[in-house]
This record gives structure tokens, C-alpha cells and sequence, in this order.
């Protein structure tokens, strides 16, 4: 079986795969120093909750945002499953597609790489934006063949929400939701509002910029861990799919193996 990790700015996800269908997926707080005996112990628990054991894991792949963290999920892939693990960046590990950037791939977030490959095989060739709502807000230009070709990065929701606490003498931290008017009524609306309406604004101008500058219309993927707040309250938004990152790592190592 396949582990798949991809660890970013806020958590770092395991998913063991049988195959195509993921068995198995558990989240943990990013920690750079958390080390592989800690990552090993915590897995194996919940991996024994699901009927599943660490001796069934023969092969794994990584994507990581935060390189301090690489080190340790290496020995936890050797050390203690005893196989090597694929990194996404890695120049021996292809991705099956052009990276069209001004800059070294291994400098482009390999979430971001895995999104594009991971939604070029879940929605028929067509061209898309991925959406990713997480530590930042991200949006990533696939072409008709899967080539990435570029994007944008924007500042995350719930780090705009902690900044806009953090630096202001009165406004109370939030939790982002759909408020239930534009116009608020008090501050805690007030900031509901500029956040949520904001972001929605942030993401269909963005979106008709990208399409206008593309040459053409394309298909709106929204990931990430607050992207089904969003999903349903813009019509650019077409697609809804949490699990299209670790569907470009499984696609990835397909790729490589054979």
C-alpha cells in the first residue's frame, strides 16, 4: 500500500492507498521538529484503529511546503516503514507534465504541482483554476493537456482573520462563517462580512482576470479546508473536490513506478 503525505503551512495529511481508494487519512498540526518517532507512533494508533498496519505500507511520496519538516517525514518513510520515499520537487521524480514557470520547479509549491495533476485526470482534459483555500489562497492555471502554467498567491482567510485581531486595538478574533447580511450590524458582522464577502469578491475578480488574460473560460476547482464555506455562494466556483491534491500524489507515483 501507498502512503501519501503532504504536509503544509497549518497541518501535514497521511492517506494510505489500496490501489486508487484511500483506506485510511488523518491530519496533525504542522510542527517542524516533530520527528519521525513521534510521527511513527501517532500514525501507527490510527492506523490500528482502522484495522491497518504499518508493515502494509511498501511504498509512500511526498509533497511538502515547509522544508524543515522534509528531513524528519524521509526518516519516517525509511526509518521506520523501510522504503524510500518519492518527493514531489525531487528532479528524479517526473510529473508527467510542463511546468511553465520563469523559475526552478523545485522552487513552485509542490501542493500546487500535485493540484495540477490532480485535476487534469479528475476533469476531462478541460483547463482549470484551482482554488486552494489554505495557509494562503492560492490559485493555480492548469491548461487543456495539464500543463501548469502559473498562478496567484493571496493572503489565507484565517490569516487575514488573525492579522486583522493581532494589529488592531479593538477588533475581537472571529470565526469565519456566511454572515447573514452584507451590511453588519456590529463589529463582529461587520468583520464576518469584509472576510467572507471579501474573499468571495477576491476570488470572482480574480477569476475573470485569469479567464480574460488565459483566452478562454475555465473550470473553478475550490480545495482546501474552508473551501466548502465558499462552494455554493459564487458561480464561479464549479467544482467542489477536498481530496484533489492527494489524487496528484497517488497519479505521481503512478507515473514514476512504471
Amino acid at each position: 500500500m501507498l502512503l501519501a503525505i503532504n504536509a503544509n503551512n497549518t497541518n501535514v495529511k497521511f492517506a494510505v492507498y489500496d490501489g486508487d481508494k484511500a483506506v485510511g487519512d488523518w491530519r496533525i498540526k504542522t510542527e517542524a521538529g516533530r520527528t519521525a518517532d513521534q510521527y511513527v507512533v501517532w500514525l501507527n494508533q490510527l492506523m490500528t484503529m482502522k484495522g491497518l498496519s504499518l508493515k502494509s505500507i511498501d511504498a509512500a511520496i511526498i509533497a511538502t511546503v515547509v522544508p524543515q519538516s522534509l528531513f524528519h517525514l524521509n526518516m519516517l518513510c525509511e526509518s521506520h516503514l523501510g522504503t524510500r520515499p518519492m518527493v514531489v520537487g525531487d528532479p528524479a521524480v517526473k510529473l508527467g507534465i510542463e511546468v511553465k514557470m520563469d523559475i526552478p520547479m523545485s522552487t513552485v509549491g509542490a501542493d500546487r504541482l500535485a493540484n495540477a495533476v490532480g485535476g487534469h485526470i479528475a476533469y476531462n482534459g478541460r483547463p482549470l483554476i484551482v482554488v486552494d483555500f489554505g495557509t494562503a489562497t492560492t490559485f493555480d492555471v492548469v491548461d487543456q493537456v495539464g500543463n501548469y502554467i502559473g498562478g496567484a498567491i493571496a493572503p489565507g482567510i484565517v490569516l487575514s482573520v488573525e492579522i486583522l485581531h493581532s494589529a488592531t486595538a479593538m477588533l475581537p478574533r472571529i470565526v469565519v462563517e456566511r454572515p447573514a447580511r452584507i451590511i453588519g450590524k456590529s463589529t463582529t458582522e461587520a468583520m464576518q462580512s469584509g472576510i467572507f464577502w471579501g474573499y468571495v469578491g477576491l476570488v470572482e475578480g480574480m477569476v475573470r482576470r485569469i479567464s480574460d488574460e488565459f483566452g478562454g473560460p475555465l473550470d473553478v476547482v475550490a480545495t482546501g479546508g474552508l473551501a466548502p464555506l465558499f462552494h455554493g455562494t459564487t458561480p464561479v466556483i464549479t467544482h467542489l473536490d477536498p481530496d484533489i491534491t492527494m489524487r496528484g500524489l497517488v497519479e505521481i507515483y503512478r507515473r514514476n513506478r512504471a
